[in-house]
């Protein structure tokens, strides 16, 4: 399995982490909220850490596709939680996760002018499937179009980011794309922090919880995707990010005593097998060839 495809699959086993850290906090902690503070951390971090680094130049990076992706990712947030909030948790997640690998492969098709491989393809289809059945919570199926349209465009968003990302990593170093798309998308969000209680984070869990989801779930995670973003293409890294719905029941399951039903369990074993078909892609391509 190729380093950066580890990279990809650690980074989204971090994302992973955020439901259990959020669970963990304080009630008076709301997700839009606590998205803006992770950018604001997690940005801060990491715009503190290329500090030290030598020779980092932050003139030669192209404005415009910094402020692209900076704008994903700033809309990323209040577009996922305004949609899980009018649909439901289930099927918010299912519309915004699910939809992010067909936007890319769309993209991809529009971008370079050619479709994804076949094996991305069947892997897609079986990761999007069993997160579909994995979250098959038995909750009442709300159908709110603005909830579906909000989801749909946080999907979206990341696969916008992600292939705006992979073009300024090729020429530019992941640390310090990384370190700026998420300090300019921090200061976006910074309005919503002016207007919100942020009482909460004086309190331990609501501490400990807001500085994982910024230091762990945010800057090192995205650290490693940027990173990994420079040997997969982007529409296998969006692929490969379903590993945070996986991780996240997992986690929920583990430590969190959620139940699981036999239909979630067939999604957990579909989602676990398309990713490790596309992980392994370059050695299926091989075999099939010879």
């Amino acid at each position: 399995m190729k380093l950066h495809i580890l990279l990809v699959l650690f980074a989204a086993i971090l994302w992973g982490t955020t439901g259990t850290a959020q669970a963990l906090a304080p009630h008076e902690a709301t997700p839009l909220v606590v998205g803006a503070l992770r950018l604001l951390i997690g940005g801060g971090a990491l715009y503190i850490y290329i500090s030290f680094q030598r020779n980092v130049s932050l003139k030669k990076l192209p404005k415009i596709p910094l402020l692209i992706s900076a704008m994903a990712m700033a809309l990323y947030q209040p577009f996922f939680f305004t949609g899980v909030d009018l649909t439901g948790v289930a099927i918010g997640t299912v519309v915004a996760i699910c939809s992010a690998p067909v936007f890319a492969g769309v993209i991809e098709w529009l971008w370079y002018k050619r479709l994804p491989d076949w094996v991305w393809g069947i892997s897609t289809l079986l990761a999007v499937l069993g997160c579909t059945l994995l979250f098959q919570s038995g909750e009442q199926v709300v159908f709110n179009p603005i909830g579906m349209l909000c989801a749909l465009v946080a999907g979206l968003s990341f696969a916008v980011y992600t292939f705006v990302s992979k073009t300024l990593v090729e020429t530019h170093p992941p640390d310090v794309v990384v370190a700026l798309v998420f300090t300019t998308a921090a200061i976006f969000l910074l309005p919503l922090l002016f207007m919100a209680d942020l009482s909460w984070t004086l309190q331990w869990s609501g501490t400990l919880s807001i500085l994982h989801l910024g230091l762990i779930a945010t800057s090192l995670a995205y650290l490693l995707f940027a990173r990994g973003l420079k040997g997969v293409t982007a529409s296998t890294a969006v692929t490969l990010a379903l590993a945070e719905p996986l991780t996240a029941s997992l986690l929920g399951i583990g430590l969190l005593g959620e139940a699981i039903n036999w239909l979630s369990g067939i999604g957990l074993a579909l989602l676990i097998i398309g990713l490790l078909i596309l992980s392994n892609k370059e050695r299926i391509k091989k075999r099939t060839v010879t």
